[in-house]
């Protein structure tokens, strides 16, 4: 990404997203995806090699041929007509919302390219006892969301002259229960969107109901083995502080906790939407955390929150040719 990286903690409350991305559009979502590539599957079961092994998580069993495409800005766009801007207010009173199987309230305003089943299943991948944690909440997905002062306003499109001002989402407490509006022109993937919705999500769990004591544990036994990278810039600073024995050792630790696990609970969840290749996760800020490792907080967390009916989660290898 061009310009400075925001990390995970800040945009899930709030963050800008420069028209001119190129490489990323946030902390934890690689957007250049790489050539063809042909996955050959092996069951996690099998011994996990060294870290030069690679692994994919996906929902079947067959070797599948993965085309990725660079996700398309609307940078060039020509636009006869400036897209109508209307109050989050005005949005909540006129799109009809939804309800998930899992409880999660959401609806979708204006010309977002996602389907209507792609929006669903997202929203229906997203394990009951997890949802629990957004019963206030409700999520519209919408075009672009733009800050204009004070002032929060949703576009009914996307409009390359509302773009610099646009964010990937804003969290705002309308009545007694919160509304998240979602930007999905800003990347146009399902990948990039899914993303952003599930780390609001792991956000707004963790708020609610901490770190797992079972995944704290692993996670720090991880750090004390010397594990490779980690899973987000904001993981990756806390933990050089919390290893630092600084005085405020023990308040880095917890922040990297709380980081790490809503970390987890956003790769796992986008996993049960979409086949994730490890490398889909690199940025270039931080290293990412080591495969073998990783794999072990993704088994965790379908520990903690297993997959909903319909939803699977599998880990598979690849070796490499």
């Amino acid at each position: 990404m061009v310009p400075a990286m925001l990390s995970r903690s800040a945009t899930a409350n709030d963050s800008r997203v420069n028209k001119n991305v190129i490489a990323s559009t946030r902390a934890g979502i690689a957007i250049q995806r790489g050539p063809v590539g042909l996955a050959f599957a092996m069951l996690l079961n099998y011994t996990i090699g060294p870290d030069g092994r690679d692994w994919l998580l996906r929902r079947q069993t067959t070797a599948v041929r993965r085309h990725f495409a660079a996700i398309r800005y609307n940078t060039v766009m020509s636009q006869t007509a400036s897209a109508i801007t209307r109050s989050p207010a005005e949005i909540v009173q006129n799109s009809p919302v939804s309800q998930a199987p899992n409880g999660i309230c959401y609806a979708r305003s204006g010309e977002i390219t996602i389907t209507d089943n792609d929006l669903d299943r997202m929203v229906a991948a997203v394990p009951v006892p997890v949802a629990a944690a957004l019963s206030r909440k409700a999520y519209y997905f919408v075009p672009l969301t733009v800050t204009q002062g004070e002032d929060t306003v949703i576009a009914d499109r996307y409009d390359v002259a509302l773009s610099d001002n646009a964010v990937c989402h804003r969290n705002l407490n309308l009545g007694d229960a919160q509304c998240v509006f979602i930007s999905t022109r800003l990347m146009e993937d399902k990948f990039s969107v899914a993303f952003e919705f599930y780390i609001n999500v792991g956000h707004a769990l963790v708020e609610r109901d901490g770190v797992s004591q079972n995944f704290a544990d692993l996670a720090w036994q991880q750090v004390e083995s010397g594990v490779r990278g980690e899973t987000s810039l904001d993981a990756w600073e806390a933990r050089k502080l919390a290893t630092a024995h600084g005085p405020d050792a023990e308040k880095f630790k917890s922040d990297y906790l709380t980081a790490s696990f809503a970390d987890a609970i956003s790769i796992y969840l986008l996993s049960l939407y979409l086949d994730v290749d490890y490398y889909d996760l690199r940025e270039r800020d931080y290293p990412l955390l080591a495969p073998a490792p990783m794999a072990e907080r993704l088994r965790k967390i379908a520990e903690i929150f297993p997959p909903n009916p319909g939803f699977e989660f599998n880990i598979y290898y690849r070796r490499r040719a």
